[in-house]
């Protein structure tokens, strides 16, 4: 009987803290994804930079969290100052343990603050090409061309170069086309000037260099340059090639590729 009595004085004693921590623990979490989202929504719709939104979104989250925890812990008679010393040390831990991912972290608010790219941007980065989907606090997410989802780590990123093709409203196309040494070279060159102005994506304000840039094995090779729009360079790279193969066809111009020569001997019976 004096066990049950001292059960019921403990549950007595005990279950108003136990209930209010759950509830606190409920409405604190929920409050923490509620505001979350409120943060979210007011940043888009003042069109803040979409790299911040995702960052600032989850960090606003884990603060409330933390913060309802705390509350939580104190309704158990846990002082908070010895709970924030006890919670010092084992972030000091975890982040002796966590090295590399603190260190993205700060890669990451570097990133966002200096601004090296943004949501949208096409860039080259530790090896990997793509456009830029999401700066999250310790990773950049990239799509690539042809649609895969790669993920890099925001230190990998600031510990080697970026290379941003986004940085600037234009591009110069540059590409390089051959032709034989029997062909006409003013020809040929005309015709390039033809395709380049007959393009709509390459800009008028902007020269056109057209020249000889090498006399190679097998072939004259002419450099083509042209400024046009950044989103409009893939579409501009395929259309001039396309173009210049089928009006190199029409005015008889060859392409050199690589082709081998065998020659065959025929051996004399008597020797074999």
């Amino acid at each position: 009987m004096e066990y049950l009595e001292e059960i019921k004085v403990m549950v007595l004693k005990y279950a108003p803290s136990v209930l209010g921590a759950i509830v606190t623990l409920i409405v604190g979490f929920w409050l923490a994804g509620f505001f979350a989202k409120k943060v979210r929504k007011t940043m888009e719709k003042r069109e803040v930079d979409a790299s911040l939104v995702p960052f600032f979104t989850s960090l606003v989250g884990i603060g409330i969290k933390v913060l309802v925890l705390l509350s939580a812990a104190s309704m158990f008679g846990i002082e908070v100052t010895s709970f924030v010393a006890i919670f010092s040390a084992l972030a000091f831990a975890v982040g002796l343990a966590l090295q590399g991912n603190l260190s993205h972290m700060a890669a990451g608010i570097v990133i966002l603050f200096f601004k090296y790219y943004k949501v949208g941007d096409f860039i080259t980065v530790g090896g990997h090409s793509g456009t830029v989907k999401e700066i999250q606090i310790f990773n950049t997410l990239l799509t690539t061309l042809d649609n895969h989802l790669i993920i890099v780590p925001n230190g990998t990123i600031l510990s080697g170069s970026i290379e941003n093709y986004s940085s600037f409203d234009t591009r110069q196309v540059v590409l390089t086309f051959g032709i034989g040494y029997d062909d006409d070279i003013d020809q040929a060159k005309e015709l390039l000037h033809k395709i380049a102005k007959d393009n709509s994506r390459i800009m008028d304000d902007n020269e056109v260099t057209i020249f000889v840039s090498e006399l190679a094995d097998s072939s004259v090779n002419f450099s083509f340059r042209a400024w046009v729009k950044s989103e409009d360079y893939w579409p501009a790279v395929r259309e001039v090639t396309e173009t210049v193969k089928k009006e190199f066809d029409k005015a008889d111009i060859g392409i050199p590729f690589p082709q081998m020569d065998i020659y065959m001997r025929k051996m004399d019976e008597n020797k074999s």
